[in-house]
Formats: C-alpha cells, structure tokens, sequence
C-alpha cells in the first residue's frame, strides 16, 4: 500500500511538473516576443487579450488545429515521431532537479542530464533525415556537428565543477555553494558555460540549424502543424532548462529563495538579448570557438581545480 502511494505521489508531482513547464514554456515565449519587440523598436503582441498575455494559447490552439503536412516521399514513422520524442526527452531532463517535493531525486542527476542532452541529438539527426529534404538534412547536420563539438567543452566544464564538490549529486551543488556561489570562484569558466548553452540549445549567434538565409527554415522545414510545435515546445523547455542549470551551477539552487526565481528570469532573459542583440556568427569560427578556444580552456581548468583538489590538502602537512 505504502509503495502505491508512494509512485501515485511520484506521478501526480511529476505531471504537475510537466504542466508546470509547458506554461513557463508558454510565458517565456511571450516574453521573447516583448523583449524582442521593445529591442527592434515595436510593440510585440499586443492584441489579444489584455497585454497580449494570451498570446501563446492561442498559437497554441492555432498550430494544433492546422492541417498536418505529410511529405509524399518522407520517412513517415520517424518524421511522425521525432518531434514527440525531442519533447519528451526534454521533459525527462526536468526529473534530475531535486525539487523540494516527493520526486525522483537521485544521486547521478548530472550523469542523467548528461545522458539526455546526448541523445536528444539523434532526434534532430532523425527529423531533418525522416523529412527527405535536401535542406532539412543540411539543418540537421549542422545541428548534430554543432552539438556534438560543444558537448565535449560542455561536459568537460560541468566536470571542473564537479571536482569542487566530488559528487554526481545536483543536491550536493546546492549545499556546497550555501557560502559562497561558484560565479565568484570561477567566472571565466562559467562565461564558457553559458556560452556553451546557447550553443548546446541551438540559440542565436549559434542557430545554424535554423539558418533561415541559407535552409529557409532548417531541420523543421518540412514540419507544420502539430509537429512544429512539439519541436518549438522542445526548444523552449531546453532553453528554460538551461536556465535552471545555470542557476544551479552558478548561484546555488534555493528553491526557499526569491532571488534564486529572479536570477532564473534573469538568466532566461539573457538567452533573448542575446538573440536581439548579437548576429549570427560564420561556421568556420563557431567550430574554431569550440574545438581552439573553449577545449583548451576548460581542460587547464579542469587540470587546475583537480590540482587544488588533490595537491592541496597534502601540501598543508
């Protein structure tokens, strides 16, 4: 009795979890629109409802009610279920915060966000493929070389912090920055981090797998309707789960605390300046950025804080 109680509780927290996100999802793309418009000079929506605070429900309802394009000479399976699967593996991403509530908080939370972030490669990888497009099996190579290049500096990054706290656990990144937040400590690293996650979510100056001048729309060119959307939705929670991360990573995650929530929006109001602010960059350098300049950076960092880790308390005998 005890343990049906015990997954009815998981499964009830975790589908208001899932609701939760969706509506942050929502909000945060209204958000991307006003910040935008303000910075471009213009309104942004401003005409449905109060605000144009409904906004996003009703695109919502817009591109679920549309007509479903299905290519004559796609791969119908695959082009059908990449989109369900990029939502849903960037849904599970969410399972590895340790919420203060009865959810499934485990001590390999990084390895589990590790894990996700690498597989969700293969369903951009499947939809530009599936599609039988020229451009959107262009879109998806260039998304798969991007992510794959600054998964490695991105991983290698997250390691230098785990070092500081020789643990897996996302709980032990809380309680280790209770004095002193890790920004503080190591401020270069986590400008690469940060960097790192726009190119790891495939944002602006790093969206070559969008490139709308060059693949009209990227992977999800042949995508309307219903399955664009799923592709949008997956985009957005990654963005918002990124953000998350980052406060975790840099700030330590309070969830008791306000200025953790204001550091949040902070944080995901960033990846929307920089969209307005910066120009895509060439892909040559994108790729010379990661490879020549962040690898290096992060591996003597890595090599630094093992040192410190390690050598340290010996040298104080």
């Amino acid at each position: 009795m005890v343990n049906f109680v015990d997954y009815f509780l998981i499964f009830y927290g975790g589908l208001i979890l899932v609701i939760c996100v969706l509506v942050g999802v929502a909000f945060l793309t209204l958000l991307e629109r006003k910040v935008l418009g303000y910075i471009q000079l213009r309104k942004g929506p401003n005409k449905v409802g109060y605000l144009g605070v409904p906004q996003p429900f009703s695109d919502a309802v817009k591109l679920f009610t549309k007509e479903q394009s299905l290519p004559l000479m796609s791969n119908f399976i695959l082009y059908y279920l990449s989109p369900v699967f990029n939502l849903f593996i960037s849904l599970f991403l969410w399972m590895c915060i340790p919420f203060m509530s009865v959810m499934i908080n485990f001590d390999l939370g990084i390895l589990f966000f590790l894990c996700c972030t690498s597989i969700s490669v293969y369903t951009v990888m499947l939809a530009g493929w599936s599609s039988n497009s020229n451009f959107s099996m262009l879109g998806s190579l260039r998304s798969v070389a991007q992510t794959i290049s600054y998964e490695v500096s991105l991983a290698l990054t997250l390691l230098s912090f785990l070092l500081l706290i020789s643990s897996l656990s996302m709980m032990d990144l809380k309680i280790y920055q209770s004095n002193l937040w890790f920004i503080f400590l190591c401020m270069p690293l986590g400008m690469v981090w940060f960097v790192s996650s726009l190119a790891e979510t495939n944002r602006t100056p790093f969206d070559f797998a969008e490139g709308e001048s060059e693949l009209v729309s990227g992977f999800n060119v042949e995508y309307s309707g219903g399955g664009f959307a799923l592709i949008f939705l997956a985009e957005y929670s990654s963005i918002l789960f990124m953000s998350l991360f980052c406060c975790f990573l840099l700030f330590g995650g309070s969830f008791g605390s306000f200025l953790f929530y204001f550091l949040l929006g902070f944080v995901s109001f960033l990846w929307i300046w920089v969209r307005g602010t910066l120009p895509r960059f060439r892909y040559d350098k994108l790729m010379y950025l990661a490879w020549k300049s962040f690898l290096p950076v992060s591996l003597n960092y890595m090599l630094f804080f093992l040192g410190v880790k390690f050598f340290l308390p010996l040298m104080s005998f």
